[in-house]
C-alpha cells in the first residue's frame, strides 16, 4: 500500500515538474512572440508572423530571432540597432533590405541627416561605389517621404585644415600605426596612403556632424564585422574602448550584425573583442602632469593671450587633451600653474607637435622666466573632472 501511494506521488510531482516546466517553455516563446510583433510594428508600421508570403515558414524564424531575441540582446536602444543594421546592409550591398531598414530607422527617430550620415561613414571601408548605391536608396526613401533634398551640408573642415582636425581624432586613438605598417614601400607610397588616411578618412569623414564620435566608431565596429576586417577589429576594439564604448557595448553591436553577416564573421569579431587586453579599459594610461610657470610680470598680459589661444585650440581641436586647467597665484599673478591630463603618452607626443601648441611656445620664449613640468600619479585612479 506505501509502495503505490509512494508511486502515485512520484507520477503526480513529475507531472507537476513536466507542466511546470512546459508552461516556461510557453512563457519564453510567447515573450519572443510578442517582443516581435512589438519591434516589428515599431520599425515597419505593419504586422508581423502574419503567415501569408511565398515563403512564410523562413518569415517566421527570421522574424522571432530578429525582432524576439537579437533586438533585445544587450544594452542598445532601437535608434542605435537600426543604424547598426543599416551599415550592415550597405556594407552588404543588400538594397531591397537597406530600402526597408532605411523606413524603419526613419519610423523609430533616426533623422534623414543620421542615416545620411551613417552612409557616408561606409565610404573609407567599402569603397565609393557601394557608398554611393547606398545613398541612392536612402535618397529614394527620402523622396517618397517627401524629405527635401539636398540634406543640410555636415562637413565642417576646409582644405587648410583637414589633415590636423583629422589628426586630432586619428592619433589619440590609433597613433601612427598604420605609417609605421606601411614603412618600406618604394617610393613613399606608405606615407602617401597614411596621408589619405589623415586627411580623407578621419579629416573629410570622422570630422562631420551629425553623428557622435561614440556613435560612429560603435557603427564603422558593425561595418568592420560585416566585411570581416580582422586587423581593423583589433584595433577598433581599442579606439571604442578608449571612447567609452565597453566590451559589452561591442559584442552587442556584433550580435546586431549576426542575422544579417551569418555567425562565421560575428565569431571572428566576438572573439577578438574577447581577447582585447582589459588594461585597455582602464584609465591608467591617462598622462597627468603639472606646468609650473614664470612669467615676466611686463608681458603678462601678452603671454595669458597665447596661452588662453592655446588652450582653446587644443581642447577643441584634440580629441587626447582631457583638461587644460590654468591658474595663477592670487599674490603674484605671474606665477601660473596648469593642470594637464591627456588620454596617454601618444596623445601628449601629438599635442606638443600641433601648429597651435607651436605657436604657443614659440611666442612664449622670451615671456618664460621659470618653467618647472611635474609628471604626476592620480591618488584616485580614473576620477573624472566634472
Amino acid at each position: 500500500m506505501r509502495i503505490r501511494i509512494f508511486l502515485i506521488m512520484i507520477s503526480v510531482f513529475s507531472a507537476t515538474l513536466l507542466l511546470a516546466q512546459n508552461i516556461h517553455k510557453n512563457e519564453k516563446e510567447m515573450d519572443r512572440i510578442e517582443t516581435c510583433k512589438q519591434n516589428y510594428t515599431a520599425l515597419f508600421g505593419g504586422e508581423a508572423l502574419t503567415g501569408k508570403g511565398s515563403d512564410p515558414e523562413m518569415m517566421d524564424i527570421l522574424q522571432k530571432f530578429i525582432f524576439g531575441e537579437i533586438f533585445k540582446t544587450g544594452d542598445l536602444d532601437i535608434k542605435t540597432r537600426e543604424m547598426i543594421t543599416c551599415v550592415t546592409l550597405v556594407s552588404m550591398q543588400t538594397l531591397p533590405q537597406l530600402k526597408a531598414h532605411v523606413n524603419a530607422a526613419l519610423n523609430v527617430g533616426v533623422t534623414p541627416v543620421q542615416v545620411r550620415e551613417l552612409i557616408y561613414l561606409c565610404a573609407p571601408f567599402i569603397g565609393f561605389p557601394k557608398t554611393l548605391n547606398g545613398l541612392s536608396i536612402a535618397n529614394e526613401v527620402f523622396k517618397e517621404r517627401g524629405i527635401t533634398l539636398p540634406l543640410p551640408s555636415q562637413g565642417v573642415v576646409t582644405e587648410d585644415v583637414r589633415a590636423a582636425k583629422g589628426a586630432a581624432i586619428q592619433m589619440p586613438l590609433y597613433g601612427g600605426e598604420i605609417k609605421k605598417a606601411l614603412q618600406g614601400l618604394p617610393d613613399g607610397l606608405g606615407d602617401e596612403v597614411a596621408r589619405y588616411l589623415t586627411e580623407y578618412c578621419f579629416g573629410d569623414i570622422y570630422t562631420r556632424t551629425g553623428l557622435s564620435l561614440e556613435t560612429k566608431e560603435l557603427l564603422i565596429y558593425a561595418i568592420l564585422t560585416t566585411i570581416e576586417a580582422e586587423s581593423q577589429l583589433r584595433s577598433h576594439t581599442i579606439g571604442n574602448i578608449k571612447l567609452g564604448n565597453d566590451k559589452a557595448t561591442l559584442a552587442a553591436v556584433v550580435i546586431q550584425c549576426l542575422p544579417y553577416v551569418g555567425f562565421p564573421p560575428a565569431m571572428k569579431a566576438l572573439k577578438i573583442i574577447q581577447d582585447a587586453k582589459e588594461t585597455v579599459e582602464s584609465k591608467d594610461n591617462n598622462k597627468v602632469r603639472l606646468s609650473r610657470i614664470v612669467v615676466d610680470p611686463l608681458m603678462l598680459d601678452e603671454y595669458n593671450a597665447y596661452l588662453k589661444e592655446e588652450i582653446e585650440a587644443s581642447m577643441q581641436l584634440e580629441l587626447g587633451v582631457l583638461t587644460l586647467y590654468a591658474t595663477a597665484e592670487k599674490d603674484h599673478p605671474n606665477r601660473i600653474t596648469i593642470l594637464e591630463i591627456y588620454a596617454d603618452e601618444a596623445a601628449y607626443q601629438y599635442h606638443i607637435q600641433t601648429p597651435h601648441f607651436l605657436k604657443y611656445k614659440e611666442g612664449t620664449l622670451e615671456m618664460v622666466k621659470e618653467l618647472e613640468l611635474l609628471d604626476t600619479t592620480p591618488l584616485i585612479e580614473g576620477l573624472k573632472i566634472k
